[in-house]
């Protein structure tokens, strides 16, 4: 059985879509996983309402630590330019409702005072490798910076509420301050970019 039609749609913590998938060919297995920015939870056809959202609510929360998990150990990180605009791509539809369409994103070793740049003319995206041993919310989070700003040039309020739905936004933003902080008095040279006065306020 469905939810009725009157019932908001289901979204994960971070605001993403969640969709129910109910097979009779599942007896008692359920699984979860993303497609195109969706979660989706595939439950067996005879569960009841009050089973499924007991192991919708679950699983999301399995996903959820599963993401923490590899952005921590790194075994998602995008390490290929093909692989960075993939994940580029499925960062754009998860927060941004897949508006924020680039030509091209790839990582560059020419960009010593900014972490990521984008050139809303020809829809290219360039991120320092720099970013490279920092943990995949940071990274993420230059991402969805830079994505955003193939919508909304400057760093207005219409900007910043772009990216409202990511959840370290202001966990990453206070990350990669520290780093410019300590990078700027020596304690960990070459690990990060310098500051310097066209520094992009992130």
């Amino acid at each position: 059985m469905r939810p009725p039609a009157s019932a908001p749609p289901r979204t994960t913590g971070d605001g993403a879509p969640v969709e129910v998938r109910r097979s009779s060919r599942r007896t008692r297995t359920v699984a979860a996983f993303w497609e195109n920015g969706t979660a989706v939870v595939a439950i067996p056809a005879r569960f009841t309402v009050a089973q499924e959202a007991e192991w919708v609510h679950r699983m999301l929360e399995k996903l959820h630590r599963q993401g923490e998990q590899r952005g921590h150990k790194g075994r998602r990180r995008p390490a290929t330019d093909s692989a960075l605009a993939a994940h580029a791509a499925a960062l754009s539809a998860r927060y941004l409702g897949g508006r924020a369409v680039p030509t091209s994103v790839r990582w560059v070793s020419n960009q010593n005072s900014r972490w990521g740049s984008a050139t809303p003319a020809d829809g290219s995206i360039r991120l320092s490798d720099k970013l490279r041993p920092m943990p995949q919310w940071v990274i993420d989070y230059v991402l969805l910076h830079e994505l955003a700003h193939l919508l909304v040039a400057g760093h207005n309020s219409a900007f910043w509420k772009l990216l409202e739905a990511y959840p370290d936004t202001r966990r990453a933003k206070a990350f990669l301050e520290g780093v410019s902080f300590a990078t700027a008095r020596g304690l960990e040279p070459g690990q990060a970019a310098t500051p310097g006065d066209d520094q992009e306020a992130y």
